[in-house]
């Protein structure tokens, strides 16, 4: 194996190396990786029992939306409708939306199930 050529940058720094041809081609070989097409990763993505979430549901996480009123919107529920299923009262819903009561444990679960999300997603 023959010695590489540093090339330094102008505060002496390492910044190239210039390998003998037959070093670089053994490398290439060692390191070839095939990167999954645009296809491959829908077929994936496709196949996977993952429910996947539009970006603009991400975004809305993202920006401190509340996660029960992202995901009730994103199910086509109204606050009634969630409330009429989760058996509590809608005012009490529009509360823990809004963050002026936080909602027990044992309603966040039921809002989880009916939403079909779970708990942690509406309470990280």
């Amino acid at each position: 194996m023959t010695e590489p050529q540093i090339i330094r940058d102008n505060r002496g720094k390492p910044a190239f190396a210039v390998i003998p041809w037959q070093e670089y081609q053994h490398l290439k070989v060692e390191r070839a990786v095939k990167l999954p097409t645009d296809e491959d990763l829908y077929d994936e993505a496709k196949s996977s029992a993952e429910e996947v979430f539009p970006i603009e549901v991400a975004d809305r996480l993202l920006a401190g939306e509340n996660p029960i009123k992202v995901y009730r919107r994103l199910r086509g529920l109204t606050q009634n409708q969630l409330a009429a299923a989760v058996k509590i009262h809608a005012v009490y819903l529009s509360q823990i939306e809004t963050g002026k009561r936080t909602g027990s444990l044992k309603t966040l679960a039921a809002i989880a199930d009916a939403l079909n999300v779970a708990v942690d997603d509406l309470t990280s």
